[in-house]
């Protein structure tokens, strides 16, 4: 026998009545809150979760004893009330109850066009969202009254029976139909997406529609008191008279106010006065009392106020930060509750400029948002092409299938990157958001020929030279050139950031390979350097040269002779960025890539490198040959370069050891960390420190000055990590490298893995791209017992993580969980890890 819901399922929103978020939604709870207020919000009732879930299942009601709360002929309205306002709901159904009756009585009182214009409103929405007819078969320019009989008709046609003209049959179709929406498979995957469990509930809300209509001043509007954009106090927003209930209805049209006085024409702040300032301090009172920027919705009949909603109003990254932070200065939040109200990764939008959201443009083509950030400029298609626009002072676009190393001179060139290869953790992307530049990577709609220079995708080509805008923060690549935003560093992001540095508990440090880069850091507050991969200051045009003298060099002492004059330049490298970081730490990783990487990789490149050195070019090419491997990650890289060429680290490790003497004479106390990479074995570890020790005494002798370093390990491989027992004998620290510790646990190329990758989360294979997020269970723990392992070896063994991992909260979670020291990540990701470190902290308190 089926349900028969009747009153006892329903609760009037009062001040006392017990209706809560939990289940009865977001929207009653925040109308309770308005009434407690004393706002005047219509007479309104709640359906709490359970009660919408018996509606969907078939439930039938009796709702005589809900209407009978409204007067006779009220017409309503009902809205969705998720949990969480981000989950959504079905759309709001307005003017229910209207009839052939009630537009005969509306008309008599305030003309046919009113009662028309709300007839037809709801015969368009009860069609669309209840009935699931086409809209367009009831779209019309304007409403009138043939207008409204032709969508009787029609309705009548498709549904073969006439348009419902019973108020309660048409209220318990509205309910039934927006229950049943709620558990629709794509409703259900959207809110899923956004966060809402898979039990999750939907309460409505039945409120009186409060009239709009009258002979005075009347209509709906919609108003809020910051700028979206920026969080700046303000008073915007829309009025319209006559019937225009619904914020859709906010954005123009004949009779629209503004609603304040200004050039722009009539506003309500002229024509209701009283209104207005009820309206103002309704909006002042729910910010102390609500905590938060709200936006009222709003109707006047003959100039007296009604609110029928309050939402938090929409806002952006900046905005919201700026909010917040005058919210907790105003003393009406609490630091904590401000740091915890901003996601980490909105601040990556405040660092980088951004595509205004009010902007129109095409999609050109849609690639991997691999690191934020927009900018414009002119399609290149080579390193070589980018680094002769930025001569020219010309903003560009590097376009390649893939980047390699070679390539890094005409990204440092360029506005933005494309590629149309790769995934979160290829070259590009993590180069991209080590300088901060847009990046998009893994565009496979587009297609490249290189030969005549064009770029194609969904049937648009494009050509050297022309014109777009790469927003790496949402993956698209727009024609042409669109409005950007300029980053927001004001002096709420640096307070907000002071707070979560107060909060938080562990270390922030940045990867910064490039003086330029350290200065980034420094601004970003950053805790030091933790990782400085030197060999990106071999790529210069004249270190390039050197490089490859030295690769080729006939002996040791041709070698030798090449790295003599690479010295100075790895001196004042390093002189540079002890002076930058001011004492602070400064982490040097010593040559890590594979010596091919440093060879060019055409004919014609090899034929210049031929006449640079002086060689036959059948010589330079068989000994770029003889120096390729099938396996560069698994090859002659890292610290087994030092090893059997041990020329390279004893040149750096002098380098370091020489600017420190100078710094040392200038009483600017400076400690490095030497950091050997890739390493398996305690032996590799004694014969590097060993080498790096001789050296400093060398220095120390030949200078006459003395100075402190450390040196550590960078834990990169599985092997390391499980015998970091014995490792952490002979180092300071471990720091471990966890791009290279997921691609050798995973046995996957993180330049390759974004072609499958996301078949493999689609099919529950992998929870998640493990070069996205750290993998907790596989390389987490190799971490736990490298951790324990060193740390059970040497006490004062300091602890870290340097990978692109390190800036998410994840890591910096699991980090805390095992008693790392701190954490490095990318300069811009530097205030990201400041506010999850603070926010974890928080979050433990609550």
């Amino acid at each position: 026998m089926p349900k028969y819901l009747t009153l006892t399922d329903y609760a009037q929103i009062t001040g006392s009545a017990p209706i809560k978020r939990e289940t009865h939604g977001w929207r009653a709870k925040c109308l309770q809150r308005l009434v407690r207020l004393d706002m005047p919000v219509p007479l309104t009732i709640a359906l709490s979760f359970a009660v919408v879930r018996e509606i969907s299942t078939g439930a039938q009601m009796n709702l005589r004893h809900l209407l009978s709360h409204f007067p006779a002929g009220q017409l309503l309205s009902v809205r969705p009330s998720a949990q969480h306002p981000e989950w959504g709901g079905p759309a709001a159904i307005l003017n229910i109850g209207m009839n052939d009756e009630k537009h005969a009585e509306i008309a008599e009182k305030f003309g046919e066009p009113a009662a028309t214009a709300l007839y037809l409103r709801f015969v368009q929405s009860y069609s669309e969202h209840v009935a699931h007819l086409d809209p367009d078969m009831f779209a019309v320019d304007e409403p009138s009254l043939p207008a409204l009989q032709a969508a009787l008709r029609d309705y009548e046609v498709e549904v073969e029976e006439p348009f419902p003209q019973s108020p309660a049959q048409q209220l318990a179709d509205v309910l039934r139909s927006m229950a049943r929406a709620w558990e629709g498979t794509s409703a259900r995957l959207l809110r899923q997406a956004k966060g809402a469990p898979v039990e999750a509930g939907l309460g409505l809300v039945v409120q009186a529609m409060a009239g709009g209509i009258g002979a005075g001043v009347s209509g709906a509007g919609l108003i809020r008191f910051i700028d979206a954009d920026t969080g700046a106090p303000t008073v915007a927003g829309r009025f319209k008279s006559r019937g225009a209930h619904g914020m859709e209805a906010m954005v123009g049209g004949k009779d629209v106010l503004y609603l304040t006085r200004d050039a722009r024409g009539k506003s309500l702040e002229e024509c209701c006065p009283e209104a207005f300032a009820d309206l103002l301090r309704h909006g002042e009172f729910a910010r102390k009392r609500l905590r938060e920027e709200m936006e009222i919705e709003f109707t006047l009949d003959d100039g007296k106020l009604w609110v029928l909603d309050a939402v938090t109003v929409p806002r952006s990254s900046r905005a919201a930060v700026r909010v917040a932070v005058d919210l907790a200065n105003d003393e009406i939040i609490e630091r904590d509750e401000a740091l915890m109200r901003i996601a980490p990764k909105a601040l990556s939008e405040l660092l980088h400029r951004q595509v205004d959201p009010r902007a129109r443009a095409e999609v050109f083509v849609r690639g991997i948002a691999a690191s934020p950030g927009a900018a414009i400029g002119r399609v290149v298609f080579s390193s070589t092409a980018a680094q002769a626009c930025a001569a020219r002072d010309e903003p560009c676009i590097l376009v390649r299938r893939e980047t390699t190393p070679e390539d890094i001179r005409g990204m440092h060139s360029a506005q933005g990157v494309l590629t149309e290869r790769g995934g979160m953790t290829s070259h590009a992307a993590v180069i991209g958001r080590g300088l901060g530049v847009p990046c998009i990577v893994g565009a496979s709609g587009m297609q490249i020929d290189e030969r005549r220079k064009t770029l194609s995708a969904g049937g648009h080509e494009l050509r050297e030279g022309d014109m777009i805008t790469v927003d790496g923060t949402k993956g698209e690549v727009l024609m042409r050139e669109v409005a950007l935003l300029e980053p927001a560093l004001d002096e709420r992001f640096t307070q907000l950031l002071d707070w979560a540095d107060a909060r938080r508990d562990i270390g922030v440090r940045a990867n910064a390979d490039t003086p330029d880069d350290a200065r980034l850091a420094r601004s970003f507050q950053a805790q030091g350097i933790g990782l400085c991969r030197t060999e990106h200051m071999f790529f210069e045009d004249d270190r390039l040269t050197l490089m490859r003298e030295m690769i080729f060099a006939d002996s040791a002492s041709d070698r030798s002779d090449a790295l003599d004059r690479l010295l100075p330049m790895q001196r004042a490298d390093f002189l540079e960025l002890f002076e930058i970081m001011e004492g602070q730490p400064v982490c040097i990783r010593l040559f890590d890539p594979p010596l091919h990487e440093f060879l060019p990789h055409s004919r014609d490149g090899l034929r210049f490198l031929a006449d640079a050195l002086g060689k036959p070019l059948s010589e330079i090419t068989r000994r770029a040959e003889a120096l390729s491997e099938f396996n560069p990650m698994l090859g002659m890289r890292g610290v087994r370069v030092g090893v059997t060429i041990p020329e390279i680290y004893e040149m750096q490790a002098c380098a370091i050891f020489e600017a420190l003497a100078l710094l040392a004479q200038r009483d600017t106390p400076v400690v490095p960390e030497i950091m050997i990479p890739l390493v398996s074995a305690m032996r590799e570890v004694e014969l590097i420190k060993g080498r790096i020790d001789a050296v400093a005494a060398q220095v120390r002798s030949k200078r006459g000055v003395d100075f402190d370093y450390r040196v550590g390990v960078m834990v990169e491989t599985p092997r390391a990590a499980l015998r970091a027992g014995e490792i952490a004998q002979h180092a300071a620290f471990l720091s471990f490298g966890t791009n290279d510790l997921t691609q050798m646990t995973y046995g996957l190329s993180r330049d390759d893995a974004g072609r499958f990758m996301s078949h493999y989360v689609q099919q529950g294979v992998f929870p998640e791209d493990p070069f996205h997020m750290l993998d907790l269970d596989g390389v987490g723990e190799l971490l736990e017992l490298g951790a324990a392992r060193g740390r059970k070896a040497r006490s004062d063994l300091t602890l870290s993580i340097c990978g692109e991992h390190a800036g998410s909260p994840e890591a910096i979670r699991f980090s805390r969980e095992l008693g790392f020291d701190y954490v490095s990540c990318s300069p811009y990701r530097v205030p990201v890890a400041r506010l999850s470190a603070a926010q974890i902290v928080i979050a433990e308190g609550l």
